[in-house]
């Protein structure tokens, strides 16, 4: 009852949110901020959380939403900036936050009358003053240190931070030029800065050249140490420029950015280029609570706002929609390629972030891999035996429309993701669950007890008495008696709070328990891959039904529109540029947006 009550006044103050765009704040129980959004209309946005069906990660955060509030704006842009504002300020659990404050190494020219070449963390301290000019990230802080001391021993670059009365030992050595005893001018330094620069562009070879002089000089000298001194230097540029096969010979310092979606975890991947290499890289994995276009565009901002990242000159990037937006307030050069040598390293980006996210979920596998102990745990206190295999069923429509059926399946604790099931509903008409239950689990088992396959040692159904006493009248029509039943009965917040046996009896568990947190864990998979399939059943069932018989749009296109698009809305809506980046031609793109529009309205 107390949920409805929060439901109902959350809808009634939605009717007084007007169709404009602003900043919108959810706040808990304890009115601290759990998320922060922005919105082109917050009537519309807002609305959209509290109506219709979510992923399991929007949902579990929408349980703990008690309120909202929301600040008006006059545009977009202010929006944006009101979102980001708060999210520093409130630190909200649910949005991504760049907790890391890991920092990369830089070297700096200090443009001053007598330059100085200096290693740094802090770029923000050097790049204040126009002239500065700043060459990094560097992946490797001790290559970093030795290429400025190697740089200053080589070139004649002030040393000292004030400079004294009188010369010092970098004189002698004729590692400085000495402004201190001698009329030098910023002009006496042109040659060697334009040289250094060349080092740190990545045209090394010179740079190199002399240094296997000095050497093979050195070692005739039998001056051993010195020798070995200039060989591990030639190491350390190495190490910095290291050959790859994807290289823009331009001398331009970009980043480029890629990203992978998947079971709503997104993986995000910034390779930083610098003297046509990629030499570092910066990669993030976040779970999603809302939408991916927005989190990126905020991953994006939040990164090149902070006072540890250098701008590049240039960003590539898949196309997002609002990226206008942080290239306006950053400014920064954004460009979205859409063939060639950029093009395909941004393709690596995504390929990388996809490789990063399965490598997370495996270590998140691990973590689970614990298992066995709250499954010895729940078999002594169901009496039954120890599910070493289980398989879960939960069920997904709309009003009836689109009914799909999910199953994953357990082995000792541990997902077994190669023997999850999809069920499209055949039979049932309706928003009709225990009927629903009994054509999928029918399917699933009949098909198992002809082809005599392993059955699982426990079946668990996402809901109560009436899911327990279909799974019952599906085993006992089969003739099967030696899988044990239970159904996980979730409580007026929706939250799991006991499980219903085999006998249809309650048994409450103690949620601090690792026998609790497993089942959950397991609830939240079912119900994850269920609404996962439903949502690609539901949109590709309206999407292509919609798509026939426009021209130009066949089989292929009609995939790549479904890869790239959750909508017709969003079709209609998406610049040319998104088409043009999926491979549409301009003509193509205009007459199928012109094409939704009319079907749209009529």
């Amino acid at each position: 009852m107390k949920q409805n009550k929060i439901l109902d006044n959350i809808k009634a103050k939605l009717t007084l949110v007007p169709h404009k765009p602003g900043c919108y704040q959810m706040l808990n129980k304890n009115k601290e901020i759990i998320y922060v959004g922005k919105a082109k209309d917050l009537h519309k946005r807002l609305r959209s959380y509290f109506s219709g069906s979510h992923d399991a990660k929007t949902t579990r955060m929408l349980m703990d939403v008690v309120t909202f509030e929301y600040i008006v704006a006059t545009t977009e842009v202010e929006a944006f900036l009101l979102e980001l504002n708060y999210i520093k300020e409130y630190r909200p659990q649910y949005n991504i936050l760049l907790m890391d404050d890991k920092t990369y190494p830089y070297i700096c020219f200090i443009d001053e009358e007598n330059p100085k070449l200096v290693y740094t963390r802090d770029i923000k301290k050097f790049t204040r003053r126009t002239g500065n000019k700043v060459f990094g990230p560097f992946p490797n802080v001790k290559a970093c240190r030795d290429l400025v001391e190697v740089l200053n021993k080589i070139y004649p670059f002030r040393k000292c931070n004030q400079i004294p009365k009188k010369s010092c030992l970098y004189y002698d050595m004729g590692q400085c030029l000495a402004p201190c005893i001698n009329n030098i001018k910023k002009e006496d330094y042109i040659d060697y800065i334009e040289s250094a620069q060349k080092v740190l562009n990545g045209s090394d070879k010179e740079l190199i050249n002399k240094l296997n002089d000095k050497m093979i000089e050195a070692s005739n000298n039998l001056e051993f140490e010195k020798a070995i001194e200039y060989r591990n230097i030639i190491n350390n540029i190495n190490t910095i420029s290291e050959k790859q096969s994807i290289i823009i010979n331009d001398g331009v310092s970009r980043d480029v950015l890629g990203f992978y979606e998947h079971d709503g975890i997104v993986s995000i991947q910034l390779f930083h280029m610098r003297y046509g290499k990629i030499i570092e890289r910066t990669c993030e994995v976040f779970d999603i609570y809302d939408n991916l276009n927005e989190i990126i565009v905020s991953y994006i901002y939040q990164f090149y706002d902070s006072k540890s990242n250098v701008h590049p000159y240039e960003l590539l990037i898949p196309y997002l929609e609002g990226y206008e937006i942080i290239s306006e307030l950053l400014g920064l050069r954004i460009n979205i390629p859409v063939k060639g040598t950029k093009k395909k390293l941004v393709e690596l980006a995504n390929n990388n972030a996809k490789e990063s996210l399965e490598h997370s979920l495996n270590l998140r596998k691990l973590k689970l891999s614990k298992t066995k102990e709250p499954l010895i745990e729940l078999s002594k206190m169901l009496n039954i035996e120890y599910p070493k295999r289980i398989e879960l069923f939960d069920n997904s429509n709309i009003q009836g429309a689109s009914a799909v059926s999910a199953m994953v399946s357990y082995v000792d604790g541990m997902p077994s993701r190669k023997d999850y099931r999809k069920y499209k509903v055949k039979t049932v008409e309706g928003a009709d669950d225990y009927h629903t239950m009994i054509e999928v689990l029918t399917r699933r088992y009949k098909r198992l007890k002809e082809e005599n396959q392993v059955m699982p040692n426990l079946l668990i159904v996402d809901g109560g008495k009436i899911q327990v006493k279909a799974a019952k009248n599906v085993l006992n029509d089969l003739g099967i008696t030696n899988i044990d039943i239970i159904g996980l009965q979730k409580d007026d917040n929706h939250k799991t709070d006991s499980i219903i046996t085999s006998n249809l009896d309650e048994v409450k568990i103690d949620k601090k328990s690792n026998i609790f947190l497993l089942l959950e864990s397991m609830q939240d998979e079912v119900h994850r891959f269920a609404i996962t399939f439903f949502k690609q059943t539901h949109t590709k069932n309206t999407l292509t039904s919609i798509l026939d018989g426009i021209k130009g749009i066949g089989k292929t296109r009609k995939k790549i529109l479904h890869e790239n698009f959750k909508s017709i809305e969003e079709m209609i809506n998406a610049p040319i540029e998104k088409y043009k980046a999926i491979g549409f031609s301009k003509d193509i793109a205009i007459n199928l947006k012109e094409t939704l529009k009319s079907r749209d309205k009529s």
